[in-house]
């Protein structure tokens, strides 16, 4: 298994590493930096280095428990001692958008009762549905300004894990579909910004809410009768 250090410390840049497996499709090391695709959240990009050579990462995911750094060109040979070096610019954005998106969804369920029903996320950008009637573009700048006044309001943004049965029974949990997460997790990671938001999550998020900086809702969509979608932009 590899020693994911994002799930701790999303603020760490570079890791010195050993190569356990090559496949075909990536690279495993026995720890990395990069975060591998899911939730909504894509994988990391970067660069692995050694002694004598260095190989592009241009993604990071997981399959059968691996966690596979997608490589381009030669790759490191088993046994070699490497470091795993992520894109933190482009990190540091997607860290961002989605500590944005949590506080939006928290936001919406705050003020207007409504769940998610979907999401998706890259650097600056994102969409994220909800079960709502209707939509509009004012319904759109409303939630903006209820968005951003609660990301000035400087909440801390916290790691947390918990173990499964204690989650299951957190009833600020349940909206999160905690019960969906695979048995074979536990305990479980929790993401807590403030008082405002408590959701089970994998990705990385900022320190703080307003590291986020402005967002702005760009776009309202109806998709179907109770399925309305917000766009945002991180400024």
């Amino acid at each position: 298994m590899t020693e994911e250090i994002a799930a701790q410390d999303a603020y760490a840049t570079e890791a010195n590493a050993t190569v356990v497996e090559v496949t075909d499709e990536g690279v495993v090391l026995d720890r990395t930096v990069f975060y591998s695709r899911g939730g909504g959240q894509p994988g990391d990009t970067g660069t692995i280095e050694w002694h004598g050579g260095a190989a592009v990462v241009s993604d990071t995911y997981k399959r059968s428990g691996l966690v596979l750094h997608v490589v381009a060109g030669e790759p490191p040979a088993v046994g070699t001692e490497v470091v795993a070096r992520i894109d933190w610019e482009r990190r540091h954005m997607l860290m961002r958008t989605h500590t944005a998106l949590h506080v939006l969804t928290a936001v919406i369920y705050r003020d207007f009762a409504a769940k998610v029903t979907g999401g998706n996320m890259e650097p600056g950008r994102a969409r994220m549905d909800f079960e709502l009637g209707s939509i509009s573009v004012e319904f759109g700048k409303d939630v903006e300004e209820r968005l951003n006044s609660a990301l000035q309001q400087d909440h801390d943004v916290t790691v947390r894990f918990m173990p499964r049965a204690d989650a299951l029974a957190d009833p600020d949990l349940i909206r999160t579909k905690v019960n969906l997460i695979p048995e074979s997790v536990d305990p479980i990671r929790v993401i807590q910004i403030g008082d405002i938001d408590k959701q089970a999550d994998g990705g990385t998020h900022v320190a703080n809410t307003r590291e986020v900086g402005r967002v702005q809702v760009v776009k309202t969509e109806s998709k179907g009768k109770a399925n309305k979608r917000m766009r945002i932009e991180v400024e």
